[in-house]
């Protein structure tokens, strides 16, 4: 597993049990005394270490390498899922994912930003950075969700909309406008995930639903930490200390009713346990569709319309 820098004493010490165990295993050595001190202490330090987290410590872990992405709780959430590729206007876009799937028999949208690992599959999936024909394949989805009354499920995790000059000429932030006017009038229900980084426009893009639910070691934000500071102060490294201004933690976009729910995180992140947080996120994608389920399409609208009006806060002088 990859590790960040202030998990390095963490990590060095769960290395040294991997270690002892393979020797007492393959020596047949007695070392449980010595291991259970050693696991104690490991309890001991992963419960300090991630209690006391600055800021700037949880946005990196918002961006683990070894974060799940995406793709690593459709197949462990979803049955079935079935990909659409294309936006019928100009070609495919890997940063987004796209299709049908079963969620306990029923058949859903889900839609969702994908990062690469290796660095073969960042390129090809552009580092989570959608261009515009990712959104209209996107649309395209949530067009034929809506057609035919499948809930559509929305996953974010991306730095922000692709900002090169390709992109630009063949209309992102048209595609960007439009995705938010169709989700806006979707009659269906609609629960959208912050995964990993929210960032800007490219997050909002797939975010306008009835219940907007966020990852606790996630971030939503108008721009990356580092995007701030080089616009401010000119000097992109100043990302931490853009961070702790602009109130991208989950706990900060609860309290400001951005977002609806925090999903707690296995101890140390996600990426720790991928399959503890894929049952912890299944069980309130589940929890959200029941409870959608009861409006019909008018009241729908009217939900997703009052929770966006209600964001803001202004004090009269």
């Amino acid at each position: 597993m990859a590790h960040l820098d202030f998990e390095r004493p963490l990590v060095e010490l769960e290395q040294r049990i991997g270690e002892l165990e393979a020797l007492a295993e393959g020596e047949g050595l007695a070392m449980d005394g010595q291991l259970a001190d050693l696991r104690a202490r490991a309890v001991e330090l992963r419960q300090d270490l991630y209690q006391g987290l600055s800021i700037w410590q949880k946005v990196q872990l918002s961006r683990h390498p070894d974060r799940p992405y995406f793709n690593d709780y459709l197949e462990r959430i979803f049955e079935d899922f079935v990909e659409l590729h294309g936006d019928r206007l100009y070609r495919d876009d890997p940063s987004i994912v796209a299709g049908f799937a079963r969620l306990d028999g029923e058949t859903v949208a889900v839609i969702g930003q994908q990062k690469g690992r290796t660095t073969r599959q960042k390129v090809m999936r552009n580092f989570g950075m959608a261009h515009p024909e990712g959104y209209r394949k996107a649309m395209r989805v949530m067009e034929l969700a809506d057609r035919y009354r499948r809930p559509i499920f929305t996953f974010i995790d991306t730095p922000g909309a692709y900002p090169g000059i390709g992109a630009e000429e063949r209309g992102q932030a048209e595609a960007i406008g439009r995705s938010l006017l169709v989700m806006s009038q979707l009659g269906v229900p609609v629960v959208a995930t912050v995964l990993g980084e929210g960032g800007s426009g490219g997050a909002l893009a797939l975010g306008v639903a009835n219940r907007v639910l966020m990852f606790e070691f996630s971030t939503y934000s108008v721009i990356t930490p580092e995007g701030c500071a080089s616009i401010l102060w000119r000097d992109g490294a100043r990302g931490a200390e853009a961070a702790a201004q602009l109130g991208l933690l989950s706990s900060k976009a609860r309290e400001l009713e951005i977002v609806d729910r925090v999903l707690p995180e296995p101890l140390g992140g996600a990426q720790r346990d991928a399959q503890a947080a894929a049952d912890i996120l299944g069980a309130a994608l589940r929890e959200e569709l029941r409870e959608l389920s009861k409006l019909d399409a008018a009241a729908l609208r009217e939900h997703r319309y009052a929770r966006f009006r209600r964001l803001g806060r202004f004090l009269e002088a």
